[in-house]
């Protein structure tokens, strides 16, 4: 069937759900895009295509969308078990998205990156050794995917020779029958369980980055992490790994001493000195393994991984330092949004801590996060929704042990207020989460800019 005669049903206006409105109507297709939202909760977005012939159906999905339908896409953000999409497969319509569209028409190799955590700091390192080494051969990189722009808008500039860095997410990856040319697996931990339901869902949505290689496709799996290395029996092409030690036989990116070094058929190369990262956090560490492991895998000469490791300094809302003020330094990490990832940012610090942590819960367990608490935190500051399942896990303040205190506020900003009340010179103010924004903002992005807003008026 032509492309001009498909009628596609998108659900979902935001950053994917409007690339993909846009791909379809320039091909001539017939587009429906639908949204839970109201058009006037989606008018701005509403307002971006207006140049093109598409039909919404906003405020809800009716049934009868899928009757002509040929085709369905569905955003990020869009549960693969809606009904609609159970509806659309009960009739032997497709199901898919904009990733799995792209991956199957890009002419170019392909690195994809996915994880519990790291994933976005990862890639856009990988971005950036990436458009290193494209400055010098002529070529392109191309970073997209779950980070920053859709890279289906991009499909037709991407010529055979260049190379493609994309961000994965397991709801991403829950619908794709096709694989990268080189799959990255950081690590699997519990998260999203409030989507997947169980940890078998979510490890076999993580899992399918790897199903769909050939074998003429590499696998680089990290093999500090239990969930990661345990995928290696599903790599149906070449493995690499990354780590702070690789097994015999095994190829990668690892520390030796104080060196970053890469092994490639057997041989060892020195990427870069330890010394190089700019990045805090043993965590950040094996995101610079990974993406040295991956740049191996591409091809990408050391001289362009060592300078994109030099002057990496992260990405937004990251362990990103805000301020310093009251003599002490204020770290946005709003990307937090499991406990691990938080427990991974307390890990960063050496100073005295006053923790931000709360938001909404992803029905998680906060056991180890509560450990680490007693042991390195002076302050919690909890907020949101997730507040009281988060003191309960930490249980009450005990005389001459760590927190001095545990407050509760409704909302980051009395929090904000709270921690600039507690604080003393030498400390850090880390916002670590380790729940989702949804119970106040848009997203973690929206999060970590009101922090870092809210901060500057102190």
């Amino acid at each position: 069937m032509g492309e001009a005669r498909r009628r596609v049903v998108i659900v979902g206006l935001a950053r994917q759900g409007k690339a993909l409105a846009r791909h379809f109507a320039d091909q001539g297709a017939e587009v429906v895009v639908t949204d839970l939202r109201s058009r006037e909760e989606l008018h701005r977005a509403v307002d971006e295509l207006a140049d093109l012939p598409l039909e919404f159906v906003l405020g809800g999905h009716p049934d009868d969308l899928v009757a002509r339908a040929d085709l369905l896409c569905l955003s990020g953000g869009v549960p693969a078990d809606l009904p609609l999409a159970q509806q659309a497969r009960a009739r032997g319509i497709r199901v898919t998205n904009d990733s799995q569209l792209f991956l199957e028409a890009c002419p170019a190799r392909s690195i994809g990156i996915t994880g519990s955590a790291g994933k976005t700091t990862t890639t856009a390192l990988l971005g950036e050794m990436a458009r290193r080494w494209a400055e010098t051969s002529g070529r392109r990189a191309w970073v997209g995917g779950n980070i920053g722009r859709p890279l289906l808008s991009d499909l037709a500039a991407i010529a055979p020779d260049d190379l493609v860095v994309m961000e994965l997410s397991s709801f991403q990856l829950e619908l794709m029958t096709v694989g990268p040319s080189i799959a990255v697996v950081l690590n699997v931990t519990p998260n999203h369980l409030d989507r997947h339901r169980t940890m078998e869902a979510y490890v076999a949505a993580k899992r399918r980055i790897l199903d769909f290689q050939t074998g003429a496709d590499t696998a680089v799996l990290g093999v500090d992490d239990a969930g990661a290395w345990a995928l290696r029996s599903h790599v149906r092409g070449r493995l690499l790994g990354f780590g702070t030690r690789l097994p015999d036989g095994v190829d990668g990116a690892m520390l030796d001493g104080e060196s970053i070094v890469v092994r490639m058929d057997g041989a060892e190369r020195v990427i870069a000195p330890r010394s190089s990262v700019r990045l805090r956090g043993e965590h950040n560490l094996w995101n610079v393994l990974a993406a040295c492991a991956a740049a191996a895998a591409g091809g990408l000469p050391i001289p362009a991984v060592a300078e994109a490791i030099a002057g990496f300094r992260g990405v937004p809302h990251r362990l990103e330092f805000v301020r310093h003020v009251r003599g002490a330094d204020w770290y946005n990490d709003s990307i937090a949004t499991t406990p691990e990832r938080s427990i991974a940012a307390m890990r960063s610090f050496d100073e005295p801590l006053v923790l931000l942590a709360g938001g909404r819960d992803k029905d998680l367990d906060w056991s180890d996060f509560a450990r680490l608490v007693r042991q390195r935190v002076d302050h919690l500051i909890l907020f949101g929704e997730a507040r009281r399942k988060i003191a309960a896990a930490v249980g009450s303040l005990r005389h001459g042990e760590r927190p001095e205190t545990i407050d509760e506020a409704a909302g980051l900003r009395q929090a904000v207020e709270i921690a600039a009340r507690r604080v003393a010179p030498g400390d850090v103010v880390l916002l670590a989460p380790g729940g989702t924004s949804f119970d106040e903002f848009v997203d973690f992005a929206e999060r970590g800019e009101r922090f870092r807003a809210w901060v500057e008026e102190l």
